[in-house]
C-alpha cells in the first residue's frame, strides 16, 4: 500500500516541480583550479586569492524552512561571510518539492557567483524520487562547511524506552507503528533501510516539515522519527525525546553515549549530512576557488566553530573535489536502497 502511496505523491510532487521551474544538467566536471589557492581571508578584505569577488549581494538558496539545520547553518555562513569579505550575503528559503524548487532557481541563474545552492543530499534524493531528471553533476560542486551525523532515530519516552523496546513493538504490530517522513526525502530512504536491516514494517507517514515531525510526536501520532539533533536536543534534555541509536558507523561526538544501530545488532549506516555548497555548471573556476578559500577560512576561524557549535552542528571544511567525491558516494548509497526497497 505504502508503495502506491508513494507512487500517487511522488507524480504530484513532479508536478508541482515542473510548474514551478524546470531545470536540467547532465555530466560532472571538478573544478581543478579550487584547491591551488592558499591563505588565509583577511578581516574586511578578499576572501581567496583569485582575482574575482562579488560585486553586490550574494543570494544563498536554502531549499527548506527558516529555524531548520539547514537554514540556521546558511546563516552561519552568511554572517561570517560578511565580516570577513564585506560583501552582503541573504538566505533566501526556498522550500518545495523535495528541494528541486529552490535546485532549479540555482541551475536557471547566471554562472556569475551571486546565486549559490546550499544543502545536504537534496539534489541526489530528488533525482532517486523520480522528482528531478538530475542529480549532482548538474552542478559545480563546492566546498563543504558543516556536518550533523545522518539524522538520529527518536521515540516519544513514555512510549518506548529503548531500540529493543520499540523493536519487540514493531514486529508484535506489523506495519500500524508510524514513522514520520517527507514521502521521496532523505528520511523516506534512510527509514527504508532501517526497516530492512531490523526485519520490521512500518506505515510511513508523509508529516512534513521537522517542526511538524515534532508536533506530531509530541501529540503521540507518531511512534518514530528520524531528526537532526539542532531541533530534538530540548525535547531529550526535557525526557520527552529518546534517542535509540544513530545509523553511522561510529558513534557522534555530538550524541554521546546514544549507540549506533550496529552497535544494538542492526546491520545500517547511513551517509551524515554533510552541508555545501552548488553553483551552476557554467561557473568559472575562480569563483569556485574564492568560495573555497572563504568557507576554508571561516570553518578554521575560532568563530565559524563556535557558530556552528551553538546549533550543535561540527564545522566540516572539504575542497569541491572531496565534496564532489562524497557527493557521488551518498548518490550511489541512496540510489542502491531505492532501486532495491522502493519499487
Amino acid at each position: 500500500m505504502k508503495k502506491k502511496i508513494l507512487a500517487t505523491l511522488l507524480a504530484g510532487t513532479m508536478a508541482l516541480s515542473l510548474a514551478a521551474c524546470g531545470g536540467s544538467g547532465s555530466g560532472s566536471t571538478t573544478a581543478a583550479a579550487n584547491n591551488a589557492a592558499s591563505g588565509e581571508a583577511s578581516e574586511g578584505g578578499d576572501a581567496a586569492a583569485s582575482g574575482w569577488k562579488p560585486e553586490g549581494t550574494v543570494s544563498i538558496i536554502v531549499p527548506a524552512g527558516a529555524g531548520g539545520d539547514t537554514d540556521l547553518s546558511a546563516r552561519v555562513f552568511a554572517q561570517h561571510a560578511k565580516e570577513k569579505t564585506g560583501v552582503d550575503f541573504i538566505v533566501v528559503n526556498s522550500n518545495g518539492a523535495a528541494g528541486s524548487v529552490a535546485a532549479n532557481q540555482v541551475l536557471e541563474a547566471a554562472p556569475d557567483g551571486m546565486t549559490v545552492l546550499y544543502g545536504h543530499a537534496l539534489v541526489n534524493v530528488a533525482n532517486v524520487a523520480g522528482v528531478t531528471d538530475y542529480n549532482y553533476s548538474a552542478f559545480k560542486i563546492g566546498p563543504s562547511f558543516a556536518l550533523e551525523p545522518a539524522q538520529q532515530l527518536y521515540v516519544f519516552s513514555d512510549k518506548y524506552a529503548d531500540m529493543d523496546a520499540f523493536i519487540e513493538a514493531a514486529k508484535a504490530a506489523p506495519g500500524q507503528l508510524k514513522a514520520c517522513t517527507e514521502v521521496g526525502a532523505y528520511t523516506y530512504y534512510e527509514l527504508l533501510g532501517f526497516q530492512e536491516a531490523a526485519g520490521i514494517e512500518l506505515d510511513l507517514v508523509d508529516a512534513g516539515s521537522t517542526s511538524d515531525k515534532i508536533a506530531a510526536m509530541l501529540s503521540g501520532q507518531i511512534d518514530l522519527m528520524p531528526g537532526p539533533y539542532v531541533n530534538c536536543k530540548d525535547y531529550l534534555e526535557a525526557g520527552q525525546f529518546t534517542c535509540i541509536g544513530v545509523p553511522t558507523d561510529e558513534r557522534s561526538e555530538l550524541l554521546g553515549d546514544v549507540p549506533t544501530l550496529k552497535e544494538q545488532g542492526i546491520d545500517f549506516s547511513y551517509p551524515n549530512q554533510e552541508f555545501s555548497f552548488y553553483f551552476p555548471k557554467e561557473t568559472p573556476d575562480e569563483v569556485i576557488a574564492w568560495y573555497d578559500e572563504l568557507t576554508k577560512s571561516i570553518v578554521e576561524s575560532e568563530e565559524g566553530q563556535q557558530g556552528l557549535a551553538d546549533l550543535q552542528m561540527l564545522p566540516n571544511y572539504l575542497s569541491p573535489a572531496d565534496t564532489e567525491k562524497v557527493e557521488e558516494d551518498t548518490y550511489n548509497t541512496i540510489k542502491d536502497i531505492a532501486d532495491r526497497l522502493a519499487k
